[in-house]
């Protein structure tokens, strides 16, 4: 079923490479088989490939470009178009403005910032959702996911702000072992001299002011120093860019950030829960 579910989900990328990679298997007098094998898949992951009821995966991609590409790049170019198909449809418009963001600045106040998550930490947070999905479904999704983090790597660097709300670091997903390695990840992903992390801490309501009662958000400096914002509710994708509206939110992202740890007090935060944690 779920396999029939893909090629009607399929995109028109994945319809082109699919047609593609047949057309240049044929012309090079390759089998399913003996193309798996150059590539490191069996035949029927090739032809499941073929048909969309699989569609390449970024390892498939990249091995289909070099066995069968015959030059041309395309199959290189499909990674970046394929990687877009596999992102929720709230997401996809906001996906190539982090891509190429000049800033990102996060305030989370459920879960970890999908840029920052593990893979196992993904994995069951995808799994565990509502509606669910199916396991092959789940998979892309996680694959996607991890795929943005090549932002921290990228040249020239952005700046990446993450502020967290200290019950995300508590609030563990498939296992408290899920939670250790998602904290211990954090850790070393605030180190990097592209990263500040903070925690907004639990018993910030207690002083009086909490700025952080109205929601997650991320602000983004584009490429092309605009400036916007982005934010998800219930599945609904949300992209301000009206500079009195960006104004307004970034004065109270401004305000979280005030009202958050430090940088130092937050990194001794985790490294303390990653230690404790059941």
């Amino acid at each position: 079923m779920a396999r029939v579910e893909n090629k009607v989900e399929a995109g028109g990328t994945a319809h082109l490479v699919a047609a593609l990679a047949k057309a240049l298997r044929d012309q090079q007098g390759l089998t399913q088989e003996e193309l798996g094998k150059k590539i490191g898949y069996t035949a029927s992951a090739i032809s499941a490939m073929e048909t969309c009821a699989q569609p390449a995966s970024d390892k498939m991609l990249a091995g289909l470009e070099e066995q069968i590409g015959a030059g041309l790049g395309v199959f290189q170019e499909a990674r970046r178009w394929m990687l877009l198909e596999k992102y929720p449809a709230r997401f996809r418009g906001f996906s190539e403005m982090e891509a190429g963001a000049f800033t990102i600045s996060s305030y989370e106040t459920l879960v970890v910032d999908g840029l920052f998550q593990t893979e196992d930490y993904a994995r069951a947070l995808i799994g565990g959702s509502y509606p669910s999905v199916s396991e092959q479904k789940r998979e892309e999704l996680v694959e996607a996911r991890l795929l943005r983090r090549a932002l921290f790597d990228r040249d020239p660097a952005p700046m990446i702000e993450l502020i967290l709300e200290e019950s995300v670091l508590r609030r563990p997903f498939g296992s408290w072992e899920v939670l250790r390695g998602q904290l211990r990840s954090l850790i070393e992903d605030g180190q990097r001299d592209n990263v500040c992390l903070q925690v907004l801490p639990l018993d910030r309501g207690l002083r009086g002011t909490y700025a952080g009662d109205r929601g997650a958000m991320k602000l983004v400096v584009t490429k092309d120093h605009e400036h916007v914002v982005y934010m998800e509710i219930e599945d609904q994708g949300i992209l301000i860019s009206d500079p009195p509206d960006v104004s307004q939110l970034a004065h109270r992202y401004a305000k979280i950030r005030a009202q958050a740890m430090s940088p130092d007090d937050s990194m001794n935060l985790i490294e303390r829960l990653a230690g404790e944690t059941q």
